[in-house]
């Protein structure tokens, strides 16, 4: 394993839509473009600006928003602004084809952004195919999003990658025992678990529990004590930050005190606050970090207008904005069509999430990294090219330096 030591930081507070006001010009005398132009190219953004994973939705439109407005401030796209059509999901799959919809038939987008969630992303999905119009999610890693058809992309990794990221580390620091909580009707969280269990065992692993919750559960005790009782040396528990967070409260107050491993739906700062000290000593597939080799001009114009370094997801969608914008120049015309196709040929497109290449099931490659936490804070503790048992995912590289080691005793004795 290669591994970097950095802080990832926190959100901060979100708004809906970018607006442009006046017309000032960039430094080279350019006029920058504003999106109250009637010729503007319409890019619909749709995610959970409200309901229970309304973290998720903010940071990602406060990377949007910020891409909107560098490129703008370039001038636009094909001599025309860029406007940002932001509906929001409200966190709800029995909301998110209404959504969609009112994009693709009312709005008239040229491509869509989002869903952040899988099961959202795997409704939106279809209908963006049907129409023929590029949907290119920041963070839906569930293979099946992509393999809806050839108008859907993605930014972040996809979960074979990251269970297996995981499912590397849990070997490299000497697990050989371990117990897995999820909930079999989310797409995100059975896929998650699915593959961590193949990949772990493969590599000699033992699965010692298995247990089962459902969306809107409070009370976890039962699958707990039943964890409890085989003696695992870590628990993957691949689910978002709200029931993350809860879950590992109860585990301590259970007496489970090893470490907890999750996945990218932990990457909140609500995670951290409905966690507090019980979420110490956890460890966590993560996008991006502030502090990493990448994207430093875009860590500091995020953090200059939002008072806050970037989260994952802000980044991702930054990246996600950026690379349509990309396509749209590729293209030469504001069509979906043509943008769909220059978006399939993308190849090392510095992104600030790293460099992006599809794949052809319209998959980026690129290494994932692992997030401890400690002390009330997000800390990057490696880079890991996992080996994934299944491979709809390129082989992943890195040019990182030669690693540290990983005390052999982190799964029993954190420092």
């Amino acid at each position: 394993m290669k591994i970097n030591r950095v802080l990832v930081g926190t959100l901060g507070v979100a708004g809906l839509i970018f607006s442009g006001c006046g017309r000032p010009t960039t430094p080279a005398g350019v006029p920058t473009a504003t999106p109250d132009d009637p010729n503007a190219i319409r890019l619909g953004f749709f995610a959970p600006m409200s309901g229970v994973q309304a973290s998720f939705g903010n940071d990602a439109i406060n990377g949007a928003r910020l891409a909107v407005a560098e490129i703008n401030a370039d001038g636009g796209i094909l001599e025309h602004p860029l406007k940002l059509i932001v509906r929001d999901t409200r966190s709800r799959a029995d909301e998110t084809g209404e959504v969609v919809r009112q994009l693709l038939d009312d709005d008239k987008v040229v491509a869509l952004i989002g869903e952040i969630a899988t099961d959202r992303s795997l409704i939106a999905a279809p209908l963006a195919q049907e129409k023929g119009v590029p949907m290119i999610t920041p963070g839906s890693t569930n293979e099946n999003v992509t393999a809806t058809g050839d108008q859907i992309f993605r930014i972040c990794y996809t979960d074979s990658f990251q269970a297996g990221v995981m499912a590397e580390f849990a070997r490299s620091i000497n697990v050989e025992k371990a117990a897995i909580l999820y909930d079999p009707s989310d797409p995100y969280s059975a896929g998650l678990a699915e593959k961590f269990k193949a990949d772990f065992v493969s590599n000699g692993g033992q699965i010692v529990a298995e247990e089962f919750y459902q969306k809107g559960d409070r009370d976890f005790s039962t699958q707990l004590d039943a964890i409890k009782g085989q003696n695992p040396e870590i628990v993957f528990l691949p689910s978002y930050y709200n029931e993350a967070a809860l879950i590992i409260r109860q585990a301590r107050e259970t007496g489970i005190d090893m470490p907890v491993l999750g996945t990218d739906g932990w990457d909140s700062p609500e995670f951290l606050k409905v966690g507090g000290e019980a979420v110490n000593n956890c460890y966590f597939s993560s996008h991006f970090s502030p502090d990493g080799q990448t994207g430093k001009s875009f860590v500091a114009a995020y953090t200059a207008k939002y008072g806050t370094p970037p989260p994952p997801l802000a980044a991702l969608t930054y990246d996600a904005v950026k690379i349509t914008a990309d396509g749209l120049r590729r293209a030469g015309v504001a069509e979906s069509i043509p943008l769909r196709d220059a978006l399939a040929v993308t190849k090392d497109f510095a992104g600030v999430t790293g460099p992006i290449s599809f794949d052809q099931d319209r998959n980026p490659t690129k290494p994932g990294i692992v997030i401890r936490l400690q002390d009330g804070k997000f800390t990057y503790l490696e880079t890991v090219d996992a080996k994934v048992t299944e491979a709809p995912v390129a082989e992943e590289g890195t040019n990182d330096p030669p690693a540290e080691a990983v005390p052999e005793n982190a799964a029993k004795q954190p420092q």
